[in-house]
């Protein structure tokens, strides 16, 4: 028997309670008690927890390791960040059912991993035709965290339907298909499934050459399919999961329609997303509002996942979903990387993407501000640290075409970044503290290059600690361990979330001081300002590398929060910065990324 003892941290127990200073002991995977001076023998492995937080293990309730889990099944960068619980077959997507092409043509493009190694990873490993088979076969492997699913509608539309079928839009199912559909989710719920998951979001394309650019075959399905699923899961009390279409508003009613339990059983729903847009300033607020209306007055419990933190995205070339917003990102999209110059260099492909791009009629999740994306990488190094709109001015172009212009000239040698969304503190503090907000949306396992959120539960623990420490609380520390925890486990009724004797020991333990610093960087009156967040640090100790051939170097330790640097700079240059906090002399924690500004010209 193997017994571990987590020795003088600070346990909370997921309920929402204070901390207390305790003792956590553990037998065979299993708490066997939580006090004080616990006293043990000498082959007990002991855990020094001093000034440390000892949490349950954080869940994450939408993430795409489904590929990932037959490469990796250990999931180390979810479970290094504390996540011991993780949720596959978000977004219609799961891998349950379905031959291997369809698998793959319906998962890559979406989430953005390469259609050539998880087609052949898939024709490999497949050893399942049914949603339990596709359970066994998990439990064959050696898994890092808990795994639980989603079955997803787009694998058992195609599966039932046929991929040809589910993706014609004159096609509806009959009703000897609905059956058959509702009877293999029923199947799926009976040996461990906590719902399904939906897509009505056209932007979502299919990958492969048969349907390429097609939106996915959930997206093909109308209300009536959705209702008539939608019940089996209401009568068996499972979750549904969508996501919404973007480009209509009226498509959050719609959830909430089919979660309303007037007259009838609720149905517990799972969306997509809140977040403060810079593309819709305050529309948060109007659907946080929206969704607290529907609860209190149509008994429907929408709850909307979302994240502390900001939501920043990262693209080579054009691939990144949000490009898909519009007819002609999907256009140059469907087109292999080697074959977009051309298009991109067409004047008549300019106008009609100029006039997509800059239509603010239509709904978009991406602010489309060439202003605010900065490149980051390019064979060109004059051009890394500027906005596109800087190099428009440096060219004397328009943004559009300056734009279009590097898109065709480096393709996805180009890589650029930007800021989608919750850079104000204040309105994901409001976010955070939503009744209907359910902290989470990491896409961990998805988008490889572009985004993943695998450390939301700690940006949340740093943002509620951040703010303690500086006098203006949004909730307890308890409190915010309830939200990525039990609150969670509770709605999706799974048995995690909480640290009890006799309980499974999904133990997460948190160094409150050892936050990575988060740096923003920019340009004022022509010197590099340096802001970073103080929290429990005494300084942060920075390094700069100005261009030479000895790279990073250390610079100075600020104990200002908003720090200038006024060394002179040669015109132009390129200076990156990093930081790391410093407690008690000491560095502690990690180094925060790095952030490259232009200085000099």
């Amino acid at each position: 028997m193997s017994s571990t003892i987590i020795r003088g941290g600070t346990v909370f127990d997921g309920t929402g309670s204070d901390g207390r200073r305790a003792d956590v002991l553990i037998h065979d995977g299993v708490v066997a008690r939580i006090d004080h001076d616990i006293e043990v023998g000498p082959d007990v492995e002991v855990v020094d927890a001093n000034g440390c937080w000892v949490t349950p293990g954080f869940i994450d309730l939408h993430t795409h390791y489904d590929a990932e889990l037959e490469i990796d099944p250990s999931l180390v960068e979810s479970v290094r960040h504390g996540i011991t619980t993780v949720l596959v077959g978000s977004c219609g997507l799961s891998f349950a059912v379905g031959e291997p092409e369809d698998l793959a043509d319906m998962f890559c493009r979406v989430e953005g991993v390469p259609r050539a190694e998880v087609l052949p990873l898939l024709e490999q490993v497949q050893d399942w035709d049914s949603p339990k088979g596709y359970l066994d076969h998990l439990e064959r492997l050696p898994l890092g965290p808990n795994v639980i699913s989603f079955l997803g509608h787009s694998a058992i539309r195609a599966h039932v339907m046929g991929l040809g079928r589910a993706l014609d839009d004159s096609v509806t199912p009959t009703r000897s298909e609905l059956d058959r559909m509702a009877s293999m989710l029923d199947e799926a719920l009976d040996v461990g499934y906590l719902g399904l998951s939906i897509n009505t979001l056209p932007w979502d394309k299919m990958d492969g050459d048969r349907y390429r650019s097609r939106p996915t075959p959930s997206v093909f399905a109308n209300w009536k399919e959705y209702r008539f699923l939608g019940e089996v899961l209401r009568r068996r009390d499972a979750v549904l999961q969508g996501v919404p279409d973007l480009s209509g508003r009226w498509n959050f009613a719609l959830f909430v329609a089919i979660a309303s339990g007037i007259r009838r059983k609720p149905l517990r729903v799972s969306i997509i997303s809140m977040l403060d847009a810079k593309a819709a300033p305050g529309a948060f607020k109007v659907i946080g509002g929206a969704m607290t209306f529907a609860r209190r007055y149509l008994r429907a419990d929408v709850r909307l996942q979302s994240l502390p933190q900001p939501f920043r995205l990262w693209t080579d070339g054009l691939e990144n979903p949000v490009i898909e917003e519009i007819g002609a990102g999907t256009e140059a999209l469907h087109l292999a990387t080697s074959a977009r110059g051309d298009l991109l260099r067409d004047p008549v492909y300019r106008e009609r993407f100029r006039k997509q791009w800059s239509n603010k009629l239509k709904g978009r999740a991406y602010h489309r501000d060439l202003a605010e994306a900065r490149i980051v990488e390019c064979p060109d190094d004059t051009l890394v640290g500027l906005t596109f709109a800087e190099v428009a001015v440096r060219r004397g172009r328009d943004r559009i075409d300056t734009f279009l212009d590097l898109q065709a000239e480096f393709g996805n040698d180009l890589r650029w970044t930007t800021t989608v969304g919750n850079t104000n503190e204040e309105s994901v503090a409001w976010i955070v503290n939503h009744p209907q907000a359910q902290i989470g949306f990491s896409d961990a396992g998805a988008h490889l290059r572009n985004m993943a959120f695998y450390n939301f539960p700690l940006h949340l623990l740093r943002l509620v600690h951040r703010r303690q420490q500086a006098g203006a609380p949004i909730m307890s520390t308890g409190q915010a361990v309830h939200r990525v925890t039990a609150e969670l486990a509770d709605y999706l009724g799974v048995d995690a979330g909480r640290l009890r004797v006799g309980g499974r020991a999904d133990v997460a333990i948190v160094d409150p001081a050892t936050w990575k610093p988060t740096l923003d960087t920019r340009i004022e009156a022509g010197r590099p300002y340096i802001l970073w967040s103080k929290g429990k640090a005494d300084s942060l100790e920075i390094w700069v590398d100005r261009g030479g051939d000895a790279g990073f170097s250390f610079f100075i330790i600020s104990t200002d929060p908003h720090f200038i640097d006024t060394t002179p700079a040669p015109n132009p240059a390129r200076w990156r910065y990093k930081g790391i906090y410093r407690l008690q002399d000491r560095q502690v924690g990690q180094w925060s990324d790095v952030h490259t500004v232009t200085v000099g010209g």
